[in-house]
């Protein structure tokens, strides 16, 4: 089974129930789900989650929740900006910045201000690849995953493009690797401090998991390009995959066209000539 084919079968399975919530219809989007806020408490009672200071999280509908529970928490917030089309492709969100409840400035911004898809564009600070220090946690929007720790998106990439810039300046890493080039990271501070990739999705999103729509999960072929999960969370389990995948180091310049190189300026200035 393809990837766009398991797509389709998550999708149609929660336009045909009741699981599927705000925004409409779940189709060409991460879905989200009854019990988004379940899968994130559930993630935040995880050791990986404790212990990240900084954490970079999609800007979808299911994951508002992480997103304000990283903030709660004091932790700095890092969101892509759409499509990679801005030369400072990512926002950072300090907590230092915004409101309490008790603020003495009523126009100051709140966490749930900060969060929305459309907060996070007013109140986030623009930033460059370089000015993203470490990152300890990377939580992505998913449409499928699999107990494996292999994850479908919308099919777009960016996200699997935003891990790549990242890596190749250490500020994304896995313990087994150094940054693409061999230099020396300016981030990375021990073999030990690897990022965690994590996901929250719905059972149905679980492709080879009991509610699954999909037959044959197991079939699923990633790319290399693909960024395999540490944590898939659900608002029933927590699921830690036994050995995954090698991540990709780096960005995988053969799988982007021209068109894409183009539209994207963090691309086009880093690009390899081709002959």
């Amino acid at each position: 089974m393809d990837k766009q084919t398991a797509r389709e079968a998550v999708w149609d399975a929660f336009d045909a129930g009741d699981q599927a919530r705000f925004p409409f219809p779940p189709h060409d989007r991460i879905p989200n789900f009854a019990g988004a806020d379940a899968a994130c408490e559930r993630l935040t009672d995880t050791p990986e989650w404790a212990a990240a200071e900084t954490l970079k999280c999609n800007p979808d509908a299911p994951q508002l929740p992480v997103r304000r529970a990283a903030l709660r928490a004091g932790k700095t917030l890092f969101v892509a900006q759409p499509r990679l089309r801005d030369p400072d492709p990512f926002l950072r969100i300090d907590p230092d910045d915004l409101a309490h409840a008790d603020a003495d400035d009523p126009d100051a911004p709140t966490v749930d201000d900060a969060t929305t898809v459309s907060g996070i564009s007013t109140h986030g600070t623009p930033v460059a690849p370089e000015a993203v220090p470490h990152v300890d946690l990377v939580v992505a929007g998913s449409v499928g995953v699999t107990t494996d720790g292999d994850r479908i998106g919308k099919g777009e990439g960016y996200s699997d493009l935003e891990w790549g810039v990242l890596s190749e300046l250490g500020a994304v890493n896995d313990e087994r690797r150094s940054p693409s080039d061999g230099r020396a990271s300016p981030h990375r501070t021990s073999p030990d401090d690897a990022t965690t990739v994590a996901t929250t999705v719905h059972e149905l999103s679980v492709l080879d998991g009991p509610e699954s729509p999909v037959a044959d999960a197991h079939r699923l072929e990633p790319d290399p390009h693909d960024v395999p999960l540490d944590l898939v969370v659900t608002p029933e389990r927590t699921i830690r995959p036994d050995a995954p995948r090698e991540r990709p180091s780096g960005i995988d310049w053969d799988a982007l066209d021209e068109e894409k190189l183009a539209a994207i300026p963090v691309l086009r200035e880093r690009a390899p000539e081709r002959a």
